[in-house]
């Protein structure tokens, strides 16, 4: 099975950065073997779009999700794609004119489109404390959560079946 982990934010903007973050600490961990590619997208959409006409089996997206939750809580979901069609032209323009900004549902609404998402698709989300303020750090509780965001896709990759419980 081909996986691509996808770290998803921008640094510049506090616990926004989160999906980096994990992305990089599992970069320097080394852990995987060659069937799980970990990809920094940061903020360019159509750079991750690009990296999944690769070919994957699974998609795993870390990034920071607003749900109400207290800083630094770590969610495990499966994103709803609206398919392409459903959209009027107009909306469909708006929201895929400038895919190099683009937020993950855009960018999975596109390779959706393209025919190169995954059958299986998840994020890791973590609830950011703030990120507003421009060029700060990722707060404590974001910062705690990358640890477990870790755990979390190592466990995945190790008994990817928990993700059929998701689905």
């Amino acid at each position: 099975m081909n996986i691509l982990i996808a770290g998803v934010g921008n640094v510049l903007r506090g616990d926004d950065g989160f999906g980096v973050a994990v992305a990089q600490n599992l970069i320097a961990s080394s852990k995987f073997g060659s069937e799980v590619m970990v990809f920094e997208a940061g903020i360019a959409g159509i750079a991750l779009v690009q990296e999944l006409m690769s070919g994957y089996d699974l998609l795993i997206i870390a990034d920071s999700i607003q749900r109400g939750g207290a800083p630094g809580t770590i969610y495990l979901i499966e994103p709803k794609i609206p398919k392409i069609e459903e959209n009027s032209p107009v909306e469909l323009h708006q929201s895929l004119a400038d895919a190099h900004y683009s937020d993950p549902a855009k960018v999975l609404m596109l390779a959706k489109a393209l025919n190169v998402l995954p059958a299986k698709v998840f994020l890791i989300g973590c609830e950011p404390a703030g990120y507003d303020e421009l060029g700060a750090a990722l707060s404590p509780p974001v910062q705690r959560a990358v640890g477990l965001a870790l755990e979390k896709i190592e466990s995945l990759i190790k008994d990817p079946s928990q993700l059929d419980d998701l689905t």
